[in-house]
């Protein structure tokens, strides 16, 4: 349950961002001296089930504690005014912060780093049944190479039913599939999204920065082409988009990535996919040849925090090996003791070199069905037959049994969360004027 507590133990520093729903705030606790993030919500709270049903805070406490997302240190909840706040950790800055004003490239090497860590969070995630919606560089922070997920407001279960909110994501960084229809997406979305973080960070300025919904979609046609008709049909649920798009070949990734190897290249591609279903997980993205020194290196890691673990070592070199062997084999087990919530694929068998193509086929990597309703019969005193439909656990009880009371975004005018720009007044205007 979530406890109340007073704000009156913080220390209010600045202002750091300010989003649609939130605004965040440095502050300092006055008991040990230490600097925490305080993100305080606009919206006010009737109790303390309102607070503890929020998506957000169920969210964060499902997936802590994970090196790579950002860790709820308390919730905050003033009784009186309605007022809700989250103490979450500090860190240095988020990604576009990394890249605004830059005049030279971040190596591949750091880009790589940077997407691995993100990926990580994003596998822990899906793994335990949730999908972000708002994958974005503002929305990843970073802390001395360190690289950690944040703001779960958008969030929402892989069981949860069909179709979701439309105007979900930031513009420049939704999927095709959230652009073409009215709310039919899945989990896929954040891995597109991720796609045009790499780019973004990889060359200093965004991917697609289209200024409405008809220009986004028309920006990824001309870099990766015009769709087939077979695949836009998948789209046609949409009741205000016209699909009749003027063919077009696109430029391409490598034009607008020239400087990029082409490895770095192709796990981009890899990414952003048009079609959804031949789009790789979170899971098969990170076993990807592409990420192995940095799987090497982790690897490394545990083995390294294990034997400080360890006891004293036996004289028996061969019972020393076999004990480290098994406490390796706990570790692992330990970390990941919690159920996978959702079943994905292994990498192909039959591509020896792990290399994402478009002819590749991923369509099993999609998650179950979403479980419906039982029916239970019982039989009253009087002969009567009554019929009863029962819900199957969800994760996110409050998803299915609280209605959600957040406005819905107008026009899709939500804020970017930053107060840097870039360069160009043209995409200063973009990403921080009415538009978006």
């Amino acid at each position: 349950m979530c406890a109340v507590k007073s704000m009156q133990k913080y220390r209010i520093l600045g202002k750091k961002g300010e989003g649609t729903f939130s605004e965040v705030l440095k502050c300092q606790s006055i008991e040990d001296g230490q600097y925490y993030a305080c993100k305080r919500m606009k919206q006010q709270f009737e109790s303390i089930d309102r607070v503890n049903n929020l998506r957000e805070i169920q969210c964060m406490r499902r997936l802590s504690p994970h090196l790579n997302i950002v860790d709820l240190k308390e919730v905050i909840f003033d009784k009186k005014s309605g007022t809700l706040a989250l103490i979450i950790e500090l860190l240095d800055m988020n990604l576009y912060e990394v890249i605004k004003g830059r005049r030279n490239y971040l190596t591949e090497s750091k880009c790589r780093q940077y997407i691995y860590q993100t990926l990580k969070a994003l596998d822990h995630m899906h793994r335990n049944g949730i999908f972000h919606r708002d994958i974005k560089p503002e929305n990843i922070l970073l802390k001395n190479d360190v690289v950690k997920l944040a703001d779960f407001g958008s969030c929402r279960s892989v069981y949860s039913k069909q179709p979701y909110t439309e105007y979900i994501s930031t513009r420049w960084y939704r999927a095709p599939e959230c652009l073409l229809t009215d709310g039919w997406y899945t989990y896929k979305m954040d891995l597109w999204s991720i796609g045009c973080v790499f780019a973004e960070i990889a060359s200093l300025k965004p991917l697609f920065p289209g200024s409405n919904e008809l220009d986004q979609i028309t920006k990824i046609h001309h870099v990766i082409g015009t769709p087939t008709p077979e695949l836009l049909n998948k789209f046609k649920k949409s009741k205000h988009m016209d699909f009749n798009f003027p063919p077009c070949r696109g430029s391409g990734l490598s034009k607008v990535l020239s400087h990029l190897s082409k490895d770095t290249l192709s796990m981009v591609e890899s990414l952003c996919i048009y079609d959804p279903d031949e789009r790789p997980s979170a899971k098969q993205v990170l076993r990807h040849q592409y990420f192995k020194q940095l799987r090497d290196m982790d690897k490394r890691e545990r083995r390294a925090t294990v034997t400080k673990a360890d006891p004293e070592p036996s004289s028996n070199n061969h019972t020393h090996a076999h004990d480290e062997a098994n406490a390796v084999k706990h570790h692992k087990t330990k970390e990941n003791k919690k159920p996978y919530l959702s079943t994905f694929i292994e990498n192909n068998t039959n591509n020896n070199n792990n290399n994402f193509t478009t002819t590749v086929n991923f369509k099993t990597t999609t998650l179950p069905k979403i479980p419906v309703a039982t029916t239970t019969a019982t039989t009253t005193l009087d002969g009567k037959t009554l019929k009863k439909k029962q819900l199957p656990p969800t994760f996110f009880p409050s998803i299915l049994q609280e209605k959600d009371k957040f406005t819905k975004m107008k026009g899709d005018k939500s804020k970017r969360l930053g107060y840097a720009e870039y360069n160009l007044p043209s995409l200063h205007r973009l990403r921080h004027g009415n538009q978006l």
